[in-house]
């Protein structure tokens, strides 16, 4: 894959752009006054893969937790404001290592330039970030309605403010919940910046409907090379964010995170409980950090054959599966079994 060279911006003890691997970030979904439920949340969230975190900033209160919130946390946080410029202000004196702001909303230029003026201080990126439900009135009257060319323009307008300040650690999103629309907005604006570009299809849904959206918006990009750090949005517990976004990265070729498990549909073929069988090696499997390919396959048709690139896997018979490696069959297992064995070859890889 031929990605888009970007400039490298340092985002608390990480790199977004570059050559820096594509981060997966997600935003807390608890009432940011509530430390002890937020960097709960957090750990969690941690734990699974996220490398950088977004907490809202309603009001100063949420602004001074953060101060609590960072010393007990290991990954980069991103204060989210809106309209009030003096929040971005107290959250980069309480120690948040990145905004996240529309410049158009918070307020005129002598504002923007104390939001600029703190960053600067304390060496902290901004994100511009610009959606199809906050785009400029006069914007919205020149183009009618949130299209890309009128995102890509609020993006660059924006940027602009920030760089007449002589202010260059940006970060760009232009999201939409309109899949075709966040394609074309991203490609499009990644011909006229060097910035790197945070991806994700906005207000994309529950997790099944922001799954397929998600995966659908955010890979085109990334295969096309475009894009330095994603986050998911789903209605659902953030857990499910990170665990997509890895999936989403994995699946286009950009980064490895474990074990990465494919298998067949099943059909009329098959003789064993496929899907439970794959379901519960997909879950012993899941802690394992080694970056091995495992078919879960229902018959020989789709096992040695088909799966023969695959490191290791099973393919199902009538009680009993083989286990093979690199399509060469190596032993065979009664049902009871699988598992157990499938795992012992796999410590052994």
């Amino acid at each position: 894959m031929n990605r888009r060279r970007t400039k490298k911006i340092k985002v608390g003890n990480i790199f977004v752009g570059g050559d820096s691997p594509i981060s997966v970030q997600s935003m807390t979904n608890t009432d940011t006054r509530d430390v002890n439920k937020t960097v709960e949340q957090i750990k969690r969230l941690e734990s699974e893969g996220c490398e950088i975190i977004r907490v809202a900033v309603p009001d100063f209160e949420a602004a001074d937790a953060i101060k609590e919130i960072v010393k007990q946390i290991n990954i980069p946080l991103v204060a989210d404001i809106h309209f009030d410029y003096r929040l971005a202000i107290k959250s980069v004196e309480n120690g948040a290592n990145a905004l996240r702001i529309n410049p158009g909303n918070i307020g005129n230029e002598i504002r923007i330039k104390e939001v600029v003026d703190a960053a600067k201080f304390y060496s902290v990126p901004i994100r511009v970030g610009v959606n199809s439900g906050s785009l400029e009135k006069e914007i919205l009257e020149k183009y009618k309605r949130p299209c890309p060319e009128a995102l890509v323009e609020s993006a660059l307008r924006n940027v602009e403010i920030l760089e007449k300040y002589n202010f260059n650690d940006i970060v760009i999103s232009v999201k939409s919940s309109n899949v075709k629309e966040m394609v074309d907005s991203y490609r499009l604006l990644s011909k006229n910046t060097e910035y790197p570009l945070h991806l994700g299809v906005t207000e994309a849904g529950t997790i099944y409907s922001g799954t397929v959206k998600s995966a659908i918006g955010i890979g085109a990009l990334l295969l096309d090379g475009i894009g330095d750090t994603i986050r998911v949005s789903l209605t659902d517990d953030p857990i499910e964010e990170i665990k997509l976004g890895k999936e989403i990265l994995q699946a286009c070729g950009v980064r490895r995170f474990g074990v990465e498990i494919i298998s067949c549909p099943t059909c009329g073929r098959t003789s064993i409980d496929l899907i439970g069988l794959a379901k519960k090696v997909e879950e012993e499997l899941k802690n394992i950090n080694k970056p091995l390919k495992v078919a879960v396959m229902g018959c020989v048709v789709n096992g040695p054959g088909e799966a023969k690139e695959a490191d290791i896997g099973i393919a199902g018979g009538i009680k009993e599966a083989l286990i093979f490696k690199k399509g060469k069959i190596i032993k065979k297992v009664s049902e009871e079994n699988i598992i157990s064995e499938l795992i012992e070859e796999i410590n052994k890889l």
